[in-house]
């Protein structure tokens, strides 16, 4: 049995779970609306991809993230929380997997994912942003890949679980502890040994990850048996993409005879993993505490996140709500087991694909509009009368300019959704000066608030002194004013959701090819 089952490429990224709803302003302006920015329109949607792409970012179209490097989230950048506030994102390096950072019912939840929206408004808490405000963005990734990202300024903080050493104090500060005292155990399998005490360890392979604190202790477990005259234990590296969980499931499966994980880690599996034995009088490190760590220099930073965990971590009452709520209460099997949270997406993926290929639009963002909109639910109504999962209003989608009248069927409903944006960026944003991204960002911003009213919006930020042609930290600034909260977070959701769950794809997708590196797939999957 396999307890991590491998989704889809695209079910995976589309999970996004986005609040908030489209407003009911939908208008097609005349065909002779032209825009006072600029009269220049391009007269092909076809564009080369991106030469600066990374190479480590997966290709995913013109709206490739690491193509536009304005994108909030994308700009590398060191410095202290001053810098941060001026891009306006505090970046959350995490790990993905079941109780910190994972996806139900369509959303990103669990320990992580609530306390960057609490940092979220500690940030902001006495602050005059009024609706541009500094907001948390969760990168999730592989676990060896954290620090290298938080030192080339690729995240902020590193929010894993990371287990305080002197080895990383070197590299990173660290906040305040944020756990209690923890312990680096043994767990065993049914193809280990019998075993009494660590050194009986001698001579022995232990299985881990080599950026990993398990690593560190079995070091020193070695500096001993060296001391002694003892064989030294053999260190396998084990794929950094990989998480306890995994080691854990390998033991259990008697595929490796014993792994290290801090002492709470077996608990979560209880009753699960029947072939496993908590060997917690076999202790590698004792009174272990994790902390949140960051760029050294960084007194800022340090200081308002330690200002936070004081309120905040383990032993608080919102740290033990959380505790309770992602650790001893959580389903563990059912979150990792679940595939039903991804079900309506699977049924309305080829939708996706085949009108955004029509359109040369992106699917997987037309489908995050998607779940801004409805969660990708055909049966929502809005006050105001529009239909199903891209929220358009019946006159919109009769138009002659989309033309797809019978909306309360999911395919012509998604069809004319997809056509509208199309409508959209080619009518009033398809302008050479204008990046593929942000024509898609500005076509979010007119089929939320209409396209008379977007039209308005770039040309007061032309006389402004902002960037017409940029929708971050620029048109979004005067929506801000002019509009309100509503189109700025209509915008800002789906495209961070979107942006974070790219990065979940890549990172489960390393995780599944590790897993079948290793053979666990093959042996579990039967």
């Amino acid at each position: 049995m396999n307890l991590f089952p491998t989704k889809k490429l695209s079910i995976v990224l589309l999970a996004l779970g986005l609040l908030g709803a489209c407003g009911d302003s939908q208008s097609l302006e005349s065909e002779t609306a032209t825009s006072p920015v600029s009269s220049t329109v391009a007269s092909s949607k076809t564009s080369e991809a991106s030469a600066n792409t990374q190479a480590e970012t997966p290709p995913a179209g013109d709206l490739n993230p690491a193509a536009n490097p304005e994108a909030p989230g994308q700009r590398r950048w060191t410095g202290d929380l001053d810098v941060m506030e001026e891009h306006r994102v505090v970046r959350i390096l995490t790990v993905y997997g079941p109780g910190r950072f994972h996806l139900e019912e369509g959303r990103g939840v669990g320990i992580v994912a609530e306390m960057a929206t609490r940092l979220e408004e500690h940030l902001n808490a006495n602050q005059d942003r009024k609706h541009i405000k500094v907001f948390t963005l969760v990168i999730p990734m592989a676990r060896d890949q954290l620090i290298p990202a938080l030192l080339d300024g690729r995240g902020d903080i590193i929010s894993a679980g990371l287990t305080i050493t002197p080895e990383r104090e070197e590299l990173v500060d660290f906040s305040i502890p944020a756990s209690k005292p923890l312990n680096e155990i043994l767990v065993t399998g049914p193809s280990a040994p019998k075993i009494d005490r660590l050194e009986d360890l001698s001579g022995q392979t232990v299985y881990l990850r080599e950026s990993s604190s398990y690593r560190e202790s079995v070091e020193a477990l070695n500096t001993r048996l060296e001391a002694q005259g003892l064989p030294l234990v053999e260190i396998e590296a084990m794929p950094g993409s990989l998480e306890d969980d995994d080691l854990i499931e390998m033991v259990n499966a008697g595929l490796i005879p014993w792994a290290v994980v801090d002492d709470y880690k077996p608990q979560m599996w209880e009753g699960v993993f029947t072939d496993l034995r908590v060997r917690d009088d076999l202790v590698f490190r004792k009174g272990g505490r994790t902390a949140w760590a960051m760029r050294k220099d960084s007194p800022l930073l340090k200081a308002s996140v330690d200002a936070f965990l004081k309120k905040n971590r383990a032993g608080t009452l919102y740290g033990n709500i959380l505790i309770n709520r992602y650790v001893r209460d959580f389903d563990w099997a059912a979150n990792a087991l679940g595939d039903e949270d991804y079900q309506r997406f699977n049924d309305l993926q080829h939708l996706f694909q085949k009108y955004g290929e029509l359109y040369e639009m992106e699917y997987l963002f037309a489908a995050a509009q998607g779940y801004q909109e409805s969660r990708l639910d055909q049966s929502v109504r809005s006050h105001a009368g529009a239909v199903g999962v891209m929220q358009l209003l019946p006159t919109t989608a009769s138009d002659k300019s989309v033309g797809i009248p019978d909306i309360h069927e999911v395919e012509p409903n998604i069809h004319a959704g997809i056509k509208y944006m199309d409508y959209l960026r080619d009518r009033y944003f398809n302008d050479p000066d204008v990046t593929e991204l942000n024509q898609a960002l500005l076509a979010l911003g007119a089929y939320n608030a209409g396209p008379s009213r977007m039209i308005r919006l770039r040309a007061k930020a032309k006389e402004r002194g902002y960037d017409p042609n940029v929708w971050f930290d620029n048109v979004e600034l005067i929506a801000a004013e002019d509009i309100g909260r509503e189109t700025v977070q209509y915008v800002s959701n789906i495209y961070r959701y979107y942006l974070t769950y790219r990065m979940v794809a890549k990172q489960e997708l390393k995780r599944a090819e590790a897993r079948r590196a290793i053979g666990i797939s093959d042996a579990l999957d039967q």
